[in-house]
């Protein structure tokens, strides 16, 4: 089962031109720039062209990547004009991820882990980067597929993060297990299994802190939270997914790679995209770190936090 048709491929593809429309119109101005006047596709071209990406967020080890794949490309296509540029660089960068098996919809979390055990999405990120938005989006599109969800408020340590949980559990309209503030989050997650488990949950997210002050501190915490929940569903967590503010930029990078390094991240949800012209940290984030993008934020709304394409992303970001 997949919800990925319950808002029509019409309304979705139009809510990532909307979404992505800063960052497509910042890219295609700077690429326009690069091949301004010249016919052919020459050391010049791609020379602009590589800072066009990077100054677009997509990253240096990535830009890399795909200048060195069309530079192949001219050489094995002998003449080719600079009109067929634009083409060239979405369909490289089409089969960069691809290659990397990263450019499909997943419906993870859609199936029961084993018998009749939830499914349970462990959720991390830095404070203020939309964690527990995504997770309220998340749990509304759980629910519209027909799902059971429960969402844990094991981030005890802001008062307002239960609160904020709470409030989208309300709107939802689905169960939020809490305790006081400052209880240990392993325990908020051990009940939250345990009642989602008896009362027969499907799908169930748990939120965390979000602090990065200290590595150590915080993968001792994470691994604790995951021992605890195994107790209760085996082999819990299933996914680890690691919210990102997309507006931050490189920033992103930086907090992708710190919490990789401190908890074994499953997957990612990439949020903020529609304020920013930085949606090209999507693309390097994709290819450098090898862990699946499963959700996009594209706005305010419930509706607009949609399943990862990466092909329908990249000719959304990219093409004229």
């Amino acid at each position: 089962m997949a919800f990925f048709g319950l808002f029509g491929n019409k309304t979705k593809q139009e809510t990532l031109d909307k979404g992505l429309e800063k960052s497509n119109t910042s890219v295609l101005s700077k690429i326009s720039h690069a091949i301004a006047g010249r016919s052919t596709i020459d050391d010049d071209v791609l020379d602009d062209l590589e800072e066009a990406l990077i100054t677009s967020d997509v990253g240096v080890e990535t830009t890399l990547r795909i200048i060195e794949r069309i530079q192949d490309r001219v050489k094995r296509d002998k003449y080719v004009g600079t009109s067929e540029l634009n083409r060239m660089l979405v369909e490289e960068t089409c089969a960069l991820l691809a290659e990397n098996n990263l450019t499909s919809d997943s419906d993870s979390g859609l199936t029961s882990a084993s018998g009749s055990d939830p499914y349970v999405i462990m959720v991390v990120g830095v404070n203020g980067v939309g964690k527990t938005t995504t997770i309220g989006k998340l749990a509304y599109l759980y629910k519209q597929a027909g799902k059971k969800v429960y969402l844990g408020a094991a981030d005890t340590f802001r008062a307002a993060a239960v609160e904020q949980l709470c409030i989208w559990g309300e709107r939802v309209g689905v169960p939020v297990i809490k305790q006081q503030q400052g209880s240990d989050p392993a325990s908020v997650a051990f009940d939250t299994l345990q009642s989602a488990k008896a009362n027969g949950a499907d799908v169930v997210l748990i939120d965390t802190a979000g602090r990065l002050h200290n590595k150590i501190n915080l993968m001792h915490e994470l691994t604790k939270i995951k021992n605890v929940m195994q107790k209760v569903v085996p082999g819990a967590p299933h996914d680890v997914m690691l919210v990102l503010d997309g507006s931050t930029g490189q920033n992103a990078f930086e907090q992708a790679k710190q919490f990789t390094a401190a908890t074994q991240v499953s997957s990612l949800a990439i949020t903020k995209l529609d304020g920013t012209a930085k949606g090209g940290v999507v693309l390097g984030i994709s290819d450098q770190f090898k862990i699946p993008v499963r959700y996009i934020g594209l706005g305010e709304q419930m509706t607009d936090l949609q399943p990862f394409n990466a092909e329908q992303f990249v000719k959304t970001l990219l093409h004229n």
